[in-house]
């Protein structure tokens, strides 16, 4: 019997071009100079990015072309597989076809070095020799570190305190990589010692790590800032994901009727899902998308849209975006990745379109799924991919329940083998479930930007 079906393209399959969704949205927020309140300009851009990512971040072009070295790079693990999960809808005893994306299989582990080789592509060739970057989970700083020592780059990894130490053999493949990897907040900035006077035992957050990132390039002109995730930029070139999906259930003969992403700031979600969305855009067929983002940190369940730093520093231009508020600490949790303030404009954008539904989850929930997909499909998801997981599995009980088909495809955006202990906890019964803190979104609202301050969030 066969338990699984993989449908694999070949390396020149791979796409020649990054998909923006930009160029397809009916309506696009604005970002804007908080000094200024005018709209950002590339200029604005340049003391943290260089010119062709700034260039890349402002674009409304629908297709970016793909530079060859950079497609090389990708045919290591692109394109990478999409799978029918036929033992785990035997398990959930569902009419609905389950298929998964599987992004694991990078040399970093995740989906995160299909933007960390472009942007430390491109920097190298406008002459950068250091790149600074926060991480929260550790799987973009695993990939931005892999890429630095592809092209002979140096970085530095702010690393969410919470997430530092509860993830060390993160942290030691970033130096093994070549990387230096810092717990945030740090002595190193002015943001990050501002913390560390508030609260010597701070856990940190992927607000403050990107405060002191953009700290640190905004004060030295050979270093740069790259972004994991939430910046247009990184969304396009996530877009590889989607667009070999799109020709992967087309070797399936099927098309899902519902895509589901794990949402943290956005990288992964709209990498999967901007693809689908564009061809809907554009006359073809309509596809639900469902974000599913942690209950303990529900921006788009919970956040409101409006303008707000991307870091708690304030050196980010000012995002329209769903906020819980740059000032917000979200709760110790595991799934560190998907533990941001604020969501991709353009995600927010797409929310307020109709276009994706949010809805959140609970940790316990979602590494219950995580450990039922395990037994049945092999793989040990990261802990952020046990919220699509989970996702999945409630449109696979829906269909159950109505008693009709549906085809369903989610995002299995990483491995979970350095979040064992997270597992050892879960399958110990001590795993804490997150908790919303209602007080501290509340207090962190009342100090967004001056250019907007949103009606406070129901407890």
């Amino acid at each position: 019997m066969i338990e699984r079906t993989k449908y694999l393209l070949a390396d020149e399959d791979t796409p020649t071009a990054w998909y923006n969704l930009a160029a397809d949205l009916p309506e696009l927020a604005p970002k804007r100079n908080p000094g200024t309140g005018a709209d950002i300009t590339v200029d604005d851009l340049l003391p943290f990015v260089c010119r062709d990512i700034a260039e890349q971040e402002l674009s409304t072009e629908r297709y970016v072309e793909i530079p060859d070295e950079v497609r090389q790079i990708y045919t290591q693990w692109r394109p990478s597989p999409l799978v029918r999960a036929r033992r785990l809808e035997r398990a959930l005893d569902t009419p609905a076809r389950i298929y998964y994306k599987y992004e694991g299989g990078s040399p970093a582990g995740s989906h995160k070095p299909n933007t960390a080789i472009p942007q430390v592509y491109y920097n190298k060739a406008a002459g950068i020799t250091q790149l600074v970057t926060e991480t929260g989970a550790g799987q973009w700083g695993s990939s931005l570190s892999f890429a630095g020592a592809y092209f002979g780059v140096d970085v530095r990894v702010y690393m969410v305190r919470a997430s530092f130490h509860q993830k060390p053999y993160r942290r030691l493949l970033m130096e093994t990589y070549g990387a230096t990897c810092v717990p945030s907040p740090s002595e190193d900035t002015e943001t990050g010692r501002k913390r560390l006077a508030e609260r010597a035992e701070h856990p940190g957050s992927l607000g403050i790590a990107t405060g002191e990132a953009m700290e640190i390039a905004f004060h030295n002109p050979h270093v740069n800032y790259a972004g994991g995730s939430v910046l247009n930029h990184v969304l396009l070139h996530q877009s590889v994901i989607g667009q070999e999906a799109l020709a992967q259930m087309a070797l399936a003969d099927d098309y899902p009727d519902v895509v589901v992403g794990c949402a943290g700031g956005g990288s992964n979600l709209g990498g999967l899902t901007f693809p689908f969305i564009g061809e809907q855009l554009r006359g073809g067929r309509r596809v639900r998308v469902v974000a599913a983002e942690p209950a303990a940190c529900p921006t788009l369940t919970r956040g409101r849209l409006a303008f707000d730093f991307g870091d708690s520093g304030g050196f980010s231009p000012l995002f329209r975006m769903h906020t819980l508020g740059n000032d917000f600490v979200p709760p110790s949790m595991h799934a560190g990745g998907l533990r941001y303030h604020g969501m991709s404009p353009l995600v927010s954008s797409a929310v307020e379109a109709g276009l994706i539904e949010p809805v959140a989850l609970r940790q316990r929930a979602c590494f219950e799924a995580g450990i039922l997909f395990a037994r049945n499909e092999g793989i040990v998801p990261a802990p952020e991919s046990t919220h699509a997981i989970r996702g999945a599995i409630a449109e696979a009980l829906a269909a159950k329940e109505e008693g009709r088909p549906r085809t369903i495809l989610f995002g299995l955006s990483g491995h979970g083998h350095f979040d064992l202990a997270a597992y050892e906890q879960a399958l110990a019964g001590t795993l804490e479930d997150d908790i919303y803190d209602a007080a501290g979104v509340e207090a962190a609202l009342t100090n967004l930007p001056a250019q907007e301050r949103p009606a406070l969030l129901d407890a």
